[in-house]
């Protein structure tokens, strides 16, 4: 075992770090999660790039490593330590802590928590799903919050009562994905309007590297994929396989939707 050692950080810690502008921060997820966001002054590292970023930092400086979750983050902030870098540290829990030590902060200064009381009806639908009504980012079985349950079981009303009370719509579940996700999963119009209306991001890549559009061409949902393009879906994302949603739609009708210059055009038009 090595006797040099890496610091693991806790979000609000490498909040501090980061403020001070001193370090050098490596993204290791894949590339696509790294484009779609990443901290500040990150760069991304893989394995081809390893060596450049070992002897191309200083080994006095800084250095924060981060991934999805906290584990592959650890075996490279290791090998920054044992190169002899002195001051390594890795971010506990990875992206998605940070995501949500954000999130926290934002509600927290924001007031998102309902000033109100909650709908009679929404807050008996929460009890029965197991949800207090005081924590409208509570999670259940596979990260799985209010918004996401309703989404799942196309409950436009009450995804309508969650979005109004204050509920985030950019919440992911263990698998990355968004409620607006579980929307195109129940294939309910309405539910998938109201998320969209609300300003749901469509362009969310899950743990897989898949978006909602590749979800739905790939299950040959017609109706979701024109309401997906609609409200401004990027088809030209690429899955960590190197697929469009394009390359996956299951049905002549998704894929006539997804060729270039069609997605957008209204119903009937040529």
């Amino acid at each position: 075992m090595s006797d040099r050692h890496y610091t693991r950080l806790s979000p609000a810690e490498a909040e501090t770090l980061l403020a001070t502008g001193l370090a050098s921060v490596f993204d290791v997820r894949e590339k696509p999660f790294f484009a779609q966001d990443h901290l500040p002054g990150a760069r991304h590292l893989d394995d081809a790039g390893m060596d450049a970023a070992l002897l191309g930092t200083p080994r006095r400086q800084p250095v924060l490593i981060y991934c999805h979750h906290g584990n592959a983050s650890r075996a490279v902030a290791q090998a920054f330590a044992d190169f002899g870098f002195t001051q390594v540290s890795d971010l506990a829990g990875g992206w998605e802590a940070w995501r949500a030590h954000r999130a926290a902060g934002i509600q927290a200064v924001r007031g998102v928590a309902p000033r109100e009381p909650l709908p009679a009806v929404l807050a008996d639908w929460l009890q029965a799903e197991g949800y207090p009504a005081d924590d409208l980012d509570a999670r259940l079985a596979n990260g799985t919050t209010p918004l996401m349950r309703a989404a799942r079981l196309g409950l436009a009303d009450r995804v309508a009562d969650l979005v109004i009370a204050g509920a985030p719509l950019e919440s992911r579940n263990a698998d990355g994905n968004t409620a607006l996700w579980l929307a195109c999963f129940s294939d309910d119009a309405d539910t998938l309007d109201i998320l969209l209306n609300a300003g749901a991001s469509p362009d969310n890549l899950n743990d897989n590297g898949a978006t909602c559009l590749m979800y739905a061409a790939s299950a040959g949902k017609a109706g979701v994929v024109q309401a997906l393009l609609a409200a401004g879906a990027d088809a030209s994302l690429r899955s960590l396989d190197d697929f469009t949603a394009l390359d996956m739609a299951s049905t002549e009708a998704c894929l006539n939707l997804l060729r270039p210059g069609r997605g957008r055009r209204a119903p009937g038009t040529a």
